[in-house]
């Protein structure tokens, strides 16, 4: 779900967007949202397999600005703070990170091991953004899609692009909703 209201957010917003699913987070799409591939493919500019290591993407050459794995598996994260890139996804993660490019790593996994908490500590110190699926109750959300949206506004705030998705903080005297 935070992945795809993260590319419709940015479909919405007017942004070119490149996507990479992997053949699990295909499966995950469908179980999840009983969607397809060709559904969330609709809202991109240019789809790659994440076994097409010739694409653009791959090369510290081919510009673009930022990129967010969303949502990030354990073992994404582990082969990007090790710098394994057997696949796309991690080799345009490692990309980012040697070009100092925006890297936006979602995981949801919980709880956290160790190891977790480990890779996650390299790849912020490599300047990578680790930003939990985590969604707060100040706003006072009334639904799922609402923590949702929370979330991929948060994504959106490191990327740098204005959204209205949740109601933002504003002191004490905070009045919820939207």
């Amino acid at each position: 779900a935070y992945g795809f209201d993260l590319v419709k957010a940015l479909a919405e917003r007017g942004k070119e967007v490149h996507l990479i699913l992997s053949s699990r987070g295909e499966e995950i799409l469908s179980l999840e949202l009983g969607l397809s591939k060709a559904q969330l493919a609709k809202l991109a500019h240019k789809v790659y397999a994440n076994d097409e290591m010739t694409s653009p993407l791959s090369s510290g050459s081919y510009r673009f600005d930022s990129m967010a794995i969303v949502p990030c598996s354990m073992r994404t994260l582990a082969s990007i703070a090790s710098g394994s890139s057997d696949a796309l996804i991690p080799r345009v993660a490692e990309v980012c990170l040697k070009e100092r490019r925006r890297l936006i790593l979602v995981p949801r996994e919980t709880p956290l091991s160790l190891i977790h908490i480990r890779n996650m500590e390299t790849l912020a110190l490599s300047g990578a953004t680790i930003l939990p699926a985590m969604p707060a109750f100040y706003p006072r959300p009334k639904t799922v899609e609402d923590m949702i949206r929370f979330v991929v506004g948060k994504i959106l705030d490191q990327l740098g692009i204005e959204h209205d998705l949740f109601t933002r903080w504003s002191g004490a005297s905070h009045k919820p909703g939207r």
